[in-house]
């Protein structure tokens, strides 16, 4: 199939299955004589194993190695596990930040009038890395 019919079988854009080529995350396609892309069933299995990688926010490194370990059928589990936790205490660090940053905002908010003065105690927060300490 070309690479219309692979970008709509796999949910991923032409433009992205170029990138995942280019950056060696998708196998090169294999080009007609005329130098068309053609994918295989293969190529969408792996494209959707990418896809949900993706969805499940692994970094294109953390796909390259999940990838190597999805096709090693000599792998342990134990791999897997070991990179999952770690992109697992990751995302929770994100989460945690986020957290932080939504109840510095938030106390900014509430400390803002919110009327048709300039004053603005939000920017002044902002202005004096009040926000920013609430972080640390």
């Amino acid at each position: 199939m070309n690479i219309g019919q692979a970008a709509k079988q796999s949910g991923i854009s032409a433009k992205m299955i170029r990138y995942y080529e280019d950056i060696g995350l998708l196998p090169a396609s294999k080009r007609t004589d005329a130098g068309y892309r053609m994918y295989s069933e293969e190529d969408i299995k792996t494209l959707k194993f990418i896809q949900h990688s993706r969805e499940l926010g692994f970094s294109t490194e953390q796909m390259k190695e999940l990838m190597g370990l999805w096709k090693n059928e000599g792998r342990q589990s134990a791999e897997v596990k070991q990179l999952t936790q770690k992109h697992i205490d990751a995302l929770n660090k994100k989460i945690a930040d986020l957290q932080a940053m939504v109840s510095a905002l938030q106390q900014s908010v509430d400390c803002c009038a919110g009327n048709q003065q300039a004053e603005c105690e939000i920017l002044n927060q902002i202005e004096q890395g009040a926000v920013h300490e609430t972080l640390k």
